[in-house]
């Protein structure tokens, strides 16, 4: 049975549970990171020396970094769901999963720090502004694609770059600030939402 180290309320750990559930894969996991278990200790760096969850391990094999796990779970056990295996669909379904990590979520560190987290020291009023607006620009441009009539990002199939998208829109979607409403988006969500391997991990609970 795989393995997952990390706890839930970590939006990468969603990423791998919510990717299990769709999938059919049983797991285990395992509580890691703070404040409940500190990844920074021995034991958990000689599986990951970045000391970061998720770390996934099946029978012996250990992986992590998250959108690494999403293809390894999309290859072991797809079969095509989640991830095509058409050269030009599997791009772009690569594209989004990773615009998602280089492109979105940057921008929301302060904001979610400051009006999620409640972080001590991310209380900057100038600073949480130009945070919000940065994701504003990035969320209006995802708007702006899911608009042209795709159900999902990368086409007509869900895949594992709307696992990382759903979460991060949540995420989006959680936040309580003065911010765009994005039509297209909202849609969107409401869609993923219907997806009971998503719904899931996409609670009050866990923003």
């Amino acid at each position: 049975m795989l393995k997952v180290l990390g706890r839930v309320t970590s939006i990468n750990v969603r990423k791998v549970l919510w990717a299990a559930g769709e999938l059919g894969l049983p797991y285990e996991r395992e509580d890691w990171g703070l404040p409940l278990r500190d990844p920074k200790v021995p034991e958990f760096l000689a599986l990951n020396p970045n000391g970061q969850i998720p770390v996934l391990i099946d029978d012996g094999f250990v992986l992590w970094e998250s959108n690494a796990i999403l293809i390894y779970l999309a290859e072991k056990a797809g079969d095509g769901r989640l991830l095509p295996g058409r050269l030009q669909e599997r791009a772009r379904v690569l594209q989004w999963l990773g615009w998602q990590a280089s492109e979105l979520n940057p921008p929301w560190g302060y904001a979610v720090n400051a009006l999620i987290r409640k972080t001590p020291g991310y209380d900057d009023p100038e600073q949480i502004a130009a945070s919000l607006r940065a994701w504003g620009a990035k969320m209006a441009l995802l708007d702006g694609h899911l608009a042209k009539g795709s159900p999902f990002v990368a086409g007509a199939e869900f895949s594992i770059a709307d696992i990382a998208l759903g979460l991060s829109v949540h995420r989006w979607m959680s936040v309580q600030a003065d911010k765009p409403v994005f039509a297209a988006v909202r849609e969107y969500y409401e869609r993923l939402l219907g997806r009971e391997a998503g719904a899931r991990w996409m609670g009050a609970e866990t923003p």
